[in-house]
Formats: structure tokens, sequence, C-alpha cells
């Protein structure tokens, strides 16, 4: 037999047993850690792959209507919230001034149209009239000039008559003095002397008759050189005879361009007639809405045309989580006014923060400058069929979420 080992104190010591409440603890604790970890790695994942923000509203634009011209409301074709198809009649103002404009340029047009007309027949008239008159006075001109050339050579054959007259008067004048020395010394008969006498006499006429015929002459001259002066002052106002078509077919333009411009007048008169009848620019609801008998001014605005079925989200993200926000990534977004939740996609960012859109924008070159951390607007499309019901309106409260992954 073996020997027995002699025992020791230490032997003698016996380690007390686990309680059990106290395992029960442990355990607890080591599941309670294990899931915490796991809940915590879940929850990391789940807030790590998406971004989202309460800063984010239904958006849209919204079409105000105003007036075009001046007027009185006469009619009101649609009430407060009423869905209205792009194209239908809301208002419409008192057409009745604009159709006495209407009428009123219609008829200077005509006239303006008549003395055009009137104009363009003159231009053709006016010039074959001074054709023919330049014509006409460049033959008198040579006419008249030919008769100054006639008259003139009558005078230098009076003139030459008158010359020779003289002469022969000359000499029976002295030849009647011979006569009448002789016949006093009884040297001649009487009847030479007679005869002298008579010729000096008629010689005497002759020389009265020449001068008066070179006086007639010399007035014939006059008076066809008056004639050709005439007929070149003719010609010379029958000269302006391209000026006179020029200065009628400037009329004719200018009637022309009158025309246009009653026309131009017209169509305008048409167009403020047309803008009397105020239609719907899109497929909307109408809001503040205006009422009969008030008179309007031109862009004063009557109503708003919301268009609920081309509307989209804009949200401000804080520009710390835009580092991993693309265009493209799925959106789930949830409205607070009817509690569904919408399908989207990112659109666009903007390009610059919200308040450098604000009336004043803030200045930061200052010495006492805070950093505060800045909301950059993103454009969110709505899928398509997800707003069939019409039930997003603009300006509503949304909560978006951007997947990441």
């Amino acid at each position: 037999m073996a020997e027995e080992r002699e025992s020791t104190p230490a032997d003698n010591i016996v380690e007390p047993p686990l309680r059990p409440k106290r395992r029960k603890t442990i355990l607890f604790i080591v599941l309670g850690t294990l899931a915490a970890g796991v809940c915590g790695l879940i929850l990391w994942r789940h807030f790590s792959g998406y971004e989202s923000t309460d800063d984010a509203q239904v958006d849209a634009h919204l079409h105000p209507v105003s007036a075009r011209v001046p007027g009185y409301v006469i009619r009101v074709n649609v009430g407060d919230n009423e869905y209205v198809q792009k194209g239908t009649l809301l208002v419409e103002i008192d057409p009745r001034d604009y159709e006495v404009a209407v009428d009123q340029a219609r008829a200077d047009l005509a006239n303006a149209e008549a003395t055009a007309q009137s104009m363009h027949i003159d231009v053709p008239i006016t010039a074959t009239t001074t054709s023919s008159q330049l014509q006409s006075t460049a033959a008198d001109v040579e006419k008249e000039g030919a008769g100054v050339i006639a008259a003139e050579k009558q005078l230098a054959a009076a003139k030459a008559q008158l010359e020779a007259a003289q002469a022969n008067d000359v000499k029976a004048q002295h030849d009647l003095i011979r006569y009448k020395m002789l016949v006093d010394k009884e040297e001649v008969s009487r009847q030479i002397y007679d005869n002298a006498l008579a010729a000096a006499r008629a010689s005497a006429a002759n020389v009265t008759a020449a001068g008066a015929n070179v006086e007639a002459a010399r007035q014939s001259v006059e008076q066809a050189r008056s004639d050709l002066d005439s007929a070149r002052a003719g010609h010379r106002a029958a000269q302006t005879a391209p000026r006179q078509v020029a200065s009628t077919r400037a009329r004719a333009v200018s009637a022309q361009a009158t025309v246009q411009l009653k026309r131009a007048a017209l169509e305008q008169a048409q167009l403020n007639l047309q803008y009397t009848r105020i239609i719907a620019p899109v497929t909307g609801q109408v809001t503040k809405t205006v009422v009969v008998g008030m008179n309007v001014q031109p862009g004063q605005q009557l109503l708003t045309v919301v268009p609920l079925e081309d509307v989209w989200i804009t949200a401000n993200f804080k520009e710390t989580q835009l580092r991993h926000i693309r265009t493209g990534q799925p959106v789930e977004f949830y409205v607070d006014s009817n509690g569904r939740t919408y399908r989207g996609h990112v659109d666009s960012i903007s390009g610059a923060t919200g308040p450098l859109f604000s009336l004043f924008p803030p200045e930061n070159a200052t010495g006492n400058y805070v950093k505060i951390v800045q909301r950059v607007p993103v454009k969110i499309v709505i899928e398509p069929g997800q707003n069939s019901d019409l039930q997003l309106r603009p300006g509503v409260n949304v909560v978006p979420k951007v997947s990441l992954r």
C-alpha cells in the first residue's frame, strides 16, 4: 500500500461554491453588453446610411395672375380654392371701351390705306405730267430762241433800210438845195426843181418810215427776248420734275409707313381687347381671387394659381451633412399634414446657402464673427405617381431621409 501523504492546513481549506444568483447576474451583464454592442452597431449602420433634416417643406412655382389693362371687373368665374385647367376663363374686365378703341383703330387704318393708295396713284401721274412739261418747255425755248434770232435779223434789216433811206434823203436834200439855187438863177426849169422837191420829201418820208420800222423791229426783238425768258423760266421750272416725282414718292412712302403705324395700333387695340379676358396660365388651384366691381390697374395681382401637380421638396441640410449627398440618391420623406411617406430622389443641390439669397445677406467681415453651421437647399423631386391625389400642398413640413448607399 502506498504510503499515505501527510495532510497540511492548506489541504483542509475548501472553496465555497458560487452562489446561483451571482452567476445569473454575470450572465445578464455579459448578454446585455453583447446586446448593447449589437444594437449600437445596428444603429450606427442605420444612422450612417442616410441623412435627414426636419427643415424641409413642399415647394412649387406659384403663378400670380395680374391684369394687363386697366378696367372694371364685371365677372369672376372661379372661387377660392377651386381647381381649374389651363386656359380656363378666370376674370372678365369690361370690354366696351376696348371694343370702341378697336373700331377707331380699324377706321384709322382704312383712312391711312386710302391715302396711301391715292399717293401711289399720284406717283406715275406726276412722272408723266412733269416729263411732258419738260419736253414742251424745251420745245418752247427752242421756238422762242428762233423767234429772237428772226426778230434780231428783222431789226438788222430795218436798220439797214433806215441807213439807206437816210443816205437817199441826204442826197435828195442836197439835190434840192442845188436845184433851188439853179431855179432861182433860172438855169433849170421849174419842173426839174419840183421833181427834186418831191424826191426830197419822199426820201424824208422814207427815212421816217424806216425809223418806224426799226423801232417796230426793236420792240419785236424785246418781245421775243421776253418770250424767250419766260420759256426758259418755264423750262427751269419743268426741270424740277425729278424732284417733284421724288417728293411725290416720298409722300407715298410716308403714307405707307402711316398704314403700318395704324395697323400696329389696330393690333395693339385688339390685344388690349383680348387682355380683358384673363385666363389661367397653368392647371392648379385658385386662391385669393378678386371680386366683381373692382377697378384694376395693369400689374395688379388678381389671384394666384397653385400648380399642385408640379411640386417638389426643398430640404435645407446642414453643410456638414452634404459630404455624401449626391444627385440621384433615393429619398423617403414623411409628411406631417397627412402622415404618409413618399418616395423621391435628389434632383440638385443649390449653388449657395440660403442666407445669401436673403434681402440683406450676412456680412462676416467683422471682428465678432461667430461660426454658425449654414444650411444649403437641396431639391428633391417626387417620383411619378406618388402625388396622384394632390395631397402635397406647398409650404407643408416634411422630414426627408436621403439614402447614402
